[in-house]
């Protein structure tokens, strides 16, 4: 193809990434509509990974909020659990409502309850108290609005490379990860939790909120960016009514996301109880995430090319892999290793289902269907967080709790095996 100007580069990058056969060009009166989909797709990243700040500081604030509390290793372990069932819940609520009102509002709308939580958990006087602010106010109503609704509407804006869009997107919440421990473990240390946590609430309406206005809806938008081709999808997918094949997607995230929060969860107190610094168990735990960033990027590559099924089939037995690595190894050097290993396993899992519902699903069900599957993903992490916790607490090591994560992992790829089964045998897309 010759190009005459910068603009056909960008106007031909902008069509290969989109999936659109047609290359826009600098006069066309709809260039601007034609790149704004990629604009979209950065600005849903940043949201993502500014809105996964909570998730992290809740996971490095374990240890200091659960003494300043005189609570148990479990009971600290439960701020964390809370958040995530209300951030789970909260995306089939907010999916439901950007399916009929766009994304902008219900964004909008977290980012403030995210600002409001921020500040309330900082001056709270009692556990009780902080687990329902993070319950309610930063999960359910808070980061809920940044990534259910958000992946969904980055699904209706690509075509052919929905895969990478969706994993670009998802992987905001990786990319979260390896910014926000350092960071956070640096604010605790030197201002401590609770002006940390203030810290954070500025932080959600001077940054994340205006960055919510680049999400104004335009059908028109969106009619170029896809190309308005209509998408059919079967009556019976893999030959299951629609309510049983979002059971068993919804099944597979709980026991997939139990196993990985048994590493995400503690490692920073894993390592520490192993005679490591909380710096060094922060630096893991961004190494783990950054590694998941380029294993959702490289996910996301996977599923247009393999289908979303095998994609998900595989990041499961890597991840149980990686998770019987952690029993026997207690060295600083070998839980880096570690670390890296288990992010670039287990990072493309969740995309997969995104990927999954819109290849099997009707368009118009993709918010609140994603946020259902999500949101029993987040549910898996809140148990496993939960479960490792309470096994230390009984028996002094994380040893079992890698073991269950190991068994749930098990029931999660002979679901994803089954279904690629079905898949193959009746001939659907994977």
């Amino acid at each position: 193809m010759r190009f005459t100007s910068t603009g056909h580069i960008t106007g031909y990058i902008t069509g290969y990434i989109t999936g659109r056969k047609r290359v826009p060009t600098p006069s066309s009166r709809s260039y601007w509509a034609e790149f704004y989909p990629i604009i979209r797709l950065f600005t849903a990243f940043a949201l993502l990974t500014c809105g996964g700040a909570t998730m992290y500081v809740a996971i490095i604030g374990l240890k200091p909020v659960a003494a300043e509390f005189d609570a148990t290793r479990a009971q600290g372990s439960l701020t964390y659990t809370f958040l995530m069932i209300g951030y789970g819940a909260g995306g089939i609520l907010l999916g439901y409502l950007s399916d009929r009102l766009g994304v902008m509002l219900p964004a909008l709308f977290g980012c403030g309850c995210l600002a409001i939580g921020f500040a309330l958990a900082a001056g709270a006087q009692s556990l009780p108290v902080f687990y329902f602010v993070h319950s309610v106010l930063l999960g359910l109503l808070g980061s809920s609005a940044l990534f259910a609704p958000l992946v969904a509407d980055i699904s209706h804006w690509f075509t052919a490379r929905r895969g990478i869009a969706v994993a670009i997107v998802i992987s905001g919440s990786y990319a979260g990860g390896a910014v926000w421990p350092p960071a956070a473990q640096y604010l605790f240390d030197t201002i401590g939790w609770r002006a940390t946590y203030e810290a954070f609430a500025w932080f959600a309406i001077l940054v994340m909120a205006p960055l919510t206005f680049i999400l104004v809806p335009s059908r028109r938008n969106m009619e170029l960016a896809t190309g308005g081709e209509p998408e059919t999808v079967a009556s019976k997918p893999l030959g299951f009514s629609p309510a049983s094949l979002q059971c068993l997607l919804c099944f597979a995230g709980l026991s997939c996301c139990v196993a990985m929060a048994v590493p995400q969860v503690h490692l920073v107190a894993h390592a520490t109880d192993l005679g490591h610094s909380a710096v060094d168990g922060a630096r893991m735990l961004a190494l783990m995430l950054a590694c998941g960033v380029v294993s959702r990027l490289l996910s996301g590559w996977l599923s247009d090319r393999i289908g979303g099924l095998k994609t998900l089939l595989l990041g499961s037995v890597l991840q149980g892999l990686m998770l019987v690595a952690f029993i026997p190894f207690e060295g600083l050097g070998a839980l880096y290793i570690l670390a890296a290993l288990f992010g670039l396993s287990q990072g493309g899992i969740v995309p997969s289902y995104a990927i999954i519902i819109r290849s099997f699903f009707a368009s118009t069900e993709a918010g609140w269907r994603i946020g259902a599957a999500i949101f029993f993903t987040m549910l898996g992490m809140a148990l496993g967080g939960w479960i490792a916790g309470e096994l230390f607490d009984r028996t002094g090591s994380y040893t079992a709790g890698f073991l269950i994560g190991v068994t749930f992992n098990v029931w999660h790829a002979a679901i994803a095996l089954w279904l690629l089964r079905r898949a193959h045998t009746l001939a659907q897309p994977e």
